[in-house]
């Protein structure tokens, strides 16, 4: 991973990032709900990030303690975060919702 400062140059605008845990079951079945999910939304950044001891200095960052970890962010700054595995619909629910959050922040 890059590093954490070279990481967050990248969190311009909205972003959403996921973490996941390699042995983490419910890690895998999220990744693709929410990849598919992303995948439909040009207004959000997607970021997929793999918790182990080269992203130790994110994980603290962002005070991730659990897999599977949704963040929501507008210009690096955390504005929503979702732990555990969370249904599709549910799951995009909230995302479309979180996102409109922050354009709202913006003025979009």
């Amino acid at each position: 991973m890059k590093s954490l400062e070279q990481f967050k140059k990248e969190l311009d605008g909205i972003c959403l990032i996921e973490v996941s845990g390699e042995s983490c079951a419910n890690c895998f079945s999220l990744l693709p709900l929410v990849t598919k999910i992303v995948a439909k939304r040009a207004d959000c950044k997607f970021f997929h990030i793999e918790a182990g001891h080269d992203t130790k200095e994110f994980l603290e960052e962002f005070k991730i303690v659990e897999v599977p970890t949704l963040l929501v962010c507008l210009n690096g700054e955390e504005k929503a975060r979702c732990k555990g595995f969370v249904p599709e619909e549910i799951l995009e629910l909230w995302i479309d919702a979180k996102v409109e959050d922050c354009k709202k922040l913006i003025g979009e």
